[in-house]
């Protein structure tokens, strides 16, 4: 390994042509970590969100955008037994996948599952811990409820459809237009709401309302969300692309024993987000292998076009996941 690697970081706040390809040193791996040698990374929301400026790395990670990739592990640290130089891993990162090399934990990679290319492999971590940790750890999903994920077509969203529907759930989601419902319709969707032609409150009050709703636009949909629960619904929030800030009547969650929830994945300590990789390489990875489900891809960018990946995202007319290629 060279001591220095190619990389994409944030020069500052700003649009997506604040990301500048920059040379850096390599990482060495601490106790407990492995280095990996990142073949993929994928892109998402948050690293938009830490490119604006609105979402800092926690301490002690690397200020590179990036939370998830896909590669071979090219240095151990102390303490690490399960990995074996060579090893093909997925992983969730504290940051730094926009690199050619990148420390993690090694509790947070999993193995790339049976039949799945790299490039695949690379969009699992982020919203994989995201949906089981939100929708079924947090949210409590079990089979035959109703189940509306909100952005049905992002990465989110297709993976949320897709686990949910494996699992037994009746699943309605919101999108913006008829090639995004048919995506997701293809995906195990019961009912598709495009948004501007439909009301997602009526449509789900005439099904019986939302046993479990997962949201990341936030803002005025917060109440409209709450109508269209069922009594004893969850409304599980991850993101405010609209705002955390609205004025809600909570005399209706004590009527209906509603249960507002949510979660944000980076900021949870090391052992939290290992307890959710070991539940997902039990119950999850089974249905990778298997090709039960799988992720839905969007486009690629090569790393040094990581500002071109990051306006592709922008413009949410993306379906499903979007990566770089890094080797």
């Amino acid at each position: 390994m060279t001591e220095t690697m190619r990389a994409v970081e944030i020069s500052e706040p700003g649009g997506p042509e604040v990301l500048k390809p920059v040379e850096r040193p390599r990482p060495t791996p601490g106790p407990g970590e492995v280095v990996i040698k990142v073949h993929w990374a994928g892109v998402n929301r948050p690293d938009a969100l830490q490119r604006a400026g609105n979402y800092a790395p926690p301490p002690n990670a690397s200020d590179l955008p990036g939370l998830e990739a896909s590669g071979e592990i090219a240095a151990l640290g102390e303490d690490v037994h399960d990995w074996k130089l060579g090893d093909k891993v997925c992983a969730l990162l504290p940051g730094g996948g926009y690199a050619e090399y990148v420390a993690t934990p090694a509790a947070h990679c999993l193995p790339v599952p049976e039949g799945m290319d790299m490039r695949e492999a690379a969009c699992l971590p982020e919203t994989f811990f995201t949906v089981w940790t939100n929708v079924f750890m947090r949210g409590g999903l079990k089979a035959g409820e109703r189940f509306l994920v909100h952005g049905g077509a992002s990465g989110i969203g297709t993976t949320a459809i897709q686990l949910a529907r494996e699992l037994g759930a009746r699943v309605f989601t919101t999108v913006s237009s008829q090639d995004k419902a048919a995506a997701c319709a293809k995906l195990g969707a019961h009912r598709t709401i495009i948004y501007n032609d439909e009301d997602f409150v009526e449509v789900m009050k005439e099904e019986g309302g939302a046993d479990v709703i997962l949201d990341m636009v936030g803002g005025l949909y917060i109440p409209r969300n709450l109508r269209a629960l069922a009594d004893d619904g969850r409304l599980v929030q991850i993101a405010f692309l609209q705002g955390p800030k609205v004025e809600v009547n909570l005399g209706q969650l004590m009527r209906r024993r509603l249960t507002i929830t949510g979660s944000t994945l980076r900021p949870q300590s090391d052992l939290a987000k290992a307890e959710i990789a070991e539940v997902l390489r039990q119950k999850v990875w089974p249905l990778l292998s298997a090709g039960k489900i799988a992720p839905v891809m969007d486009s690629e960018f090569p790393l040094d076009k990581a500002s071109q990946a990051h306006a592709r995202m922008e413009e949410s007319k993306h379906i499903g996941k979007i990566v770089l290629k890094v080797v």
